[in-house]
């Protein structure tokens, strides 16, 4: 991550690259029941400084008022509207929508973000080079107030995007981010288009394209403003999928990956095994700690309690959180106020994040391939409400 910096960031102000032309850009939301938050998320799309650009809302079957949200904007010719009736996920929802899209580039956004107003102008130049099939934005926590929220904030600034920087220098990218990322649709097309049984549809694609060669990069200065789970029921759910998806992408994609000619893969191949690894150690670990001294037959060597090794792995990651935090204050300045948070990490978050995955990661390496699409599974905001009478809907949608 360092040496990203230093290549590419150090001393070079934020700033984006002059265009030779301006592709068309569709700036595409999926949504479920996102009542809540759709149309703050619209009028700040409506606020991008690129010259090209249409916007398209496509529902997936949503039951509260979501439509009837939408339906200024695409009276104002300003949005256009897919509306599913059936409720068949993220990734049938995207692929449902690119046949009526005109962009060559697709930018695919959370229909909770808020991309800042010249996110594209730092996307773009990277599709300038044939080969860049994907370039992923910089998501930022905005809720902060509260401890879990931090975390999270802490969790995207100091790991997600510490990674990510590592993974560009080493050529090749875990995952990239489902709140913001940009695909070249000839590029999506190529693959075959996502993948509407894997849990994790940006981790598979993301694999998918690199298996063909393809280039994905990483942009810190393409910041988005993103909405996490607030609660530990939610957050356990979400990261359930994640890992579960993690497992399906791996049990999926190895045997390919190990081929000669994907070498460049290994490293992030690698590194996701031994992460999981990691986690069934902590855990197993801390499990016969406590059997042990439970039983009146202390350890040896085998402790969850800070002492002089917890201490130095301990004093690693508080460096690693650092970094990521000094590395990512040009585009955050606020950052910096929340590191204090950064010494519960490893106390908290470590230990739920290392149960999580040994809890789903079974399910996806060895578990049962599902036999339909992974539906939407995360609620934000409040219970939707019921929607009113479709027929004027109807109507209009006809026209668009």
């Amino acid at each position: 991550a360092l040496t990203y910096y230093f290549r590419r960031e150090y001393r070079k102000p934020v700033t984006y690259q002059p265009m030779r032309r301006y592709p068309r850009v569709t700036l595409l939301l999926p949504c479920h029941d996102e009542e809540v938050h759709i149309v703050e998320t619209l009028d700040s799309c409506l606020l991008q400084d690129y010259p090209n650009l249409e916007i398209v809302v496509v529902d997936d079957g949503s039951t509260d008022t979501t439509i009837d949200r939408v339906m200024p904007f695409v009276r104002s010719g300003a949005v256009r509207l897919v509306a599913k009736e059936v409720n068949e996920g993220k990734a049938m929802a995207i692929n449902d929508a690119l046949p009526v899209i005109s962009g060559e580039v697709v930018l695919i956004l959370d229909a909770d973000a808020r991309p800042a107003p010249d996110m594209l102008r730092y996307v773009m130049p990277h599709f300038e080079y044939p080969r860049v099939a994907a370039v992923t934005g910089n998501p930022r926590v905005v809720d902060r107030s509260e401890f879990l929220g931090k975390l999270q904030m802490l969790e995207f600034t100091s790991i997600v995007s510490v990674l990510r920087r590592a993974q560009r220098i080493w050529g090749r990218m875990l995952t990239v981010s489902g709140v913001v990322t940009a695909f070249r649709t000839s590029a999506l097309v190529d693959v075959g288009l996502f993948s509407p049984d894997m849990a994790t549809e940006d981790i598979d694609m993301t694999w998918k394209l690199q298996k063909r060669f393809y280039d994905v990069r990483y942009e810190p200065a393409a910041v988005v403003d993103m909405r996490v789970p607030r609660t530990l029921r939610y957050l356990w759910r979400q990261r359930r999928r994640w890992a579960l998806g993690l497992g399906q992408v791996l049990r999926r994609h190895t045997r390919d990956i190990l081929s000669w000619k994907r070498r460049r893969m290994w490293p992030v191949l690698f590194e996701a095994s031994l992460s999981i690894l990691w986690a069934y150690t902590l855990v197993v670990l801390t499990a016969f700690w406590v059997v042990s001294y439970s039983t009146g037959h202390p350890p040896v060597g085998a402790s969850p309690i800070p002492n002089w090794w917890g201490m130095l792995i301990a004093t690693l990651s508080l460096l690693q959180l650092g970094t990521g935090v000094l590395l990512d204050h040009r585009y955050d300045k606020e950052v910096v106020r929340f590191f204090p948070v950064a010494v519960f990490y490893p106390l908290v978050y470590w230990m739920l994040m290392s149960v999580i995955t040994v809890v789903s990661t079974p399910r996806g390496l060895f578990g049962t391939a599902p036999r339909g699409p992974t539906l939407w599974k995360v609620p934000r905001g409040p219970v939707p409400a019921e929607r009113p009478s479709a027929a004027p809907v109807v109507t209009e949608l006809s026209k668009v």
